[in-house]
């Protein structure tokens, strides 16, 4: 099970990569009421590694066992 853990995240990275390296273009981008200029590649990486944050983050937590009350 482990094999296929590290085998489906190396061909996830893979896909990503390819992705982010297909995507140089310059692009402007609205967060809240800021511009800002931007690659489209960095907007993807960081696009996925916020979602990959919030993922790990949304896993401990769930899993995370909770203190048994006395």
């Amino acid at each position: 099970m482990k094999k296929a853990k590290l085998i489906a995240a190396v061909v996830t990275l893979i896909l990503a990569v390819i992705i982010f390296l297909q995507n140089s273009e310059v692009v402007e981008t609205q967060i809240l009421f800021l511009t800002v200029t931007m690659s489209r590649a960095l907007l993807l990486i960081l696009t996925f590694v916020l979602g990959l944050l919030t993922g790990v983050l949304a896993t401990t937590q769930f899993w995370r066992k909770k203190p048994a009350k006395s």
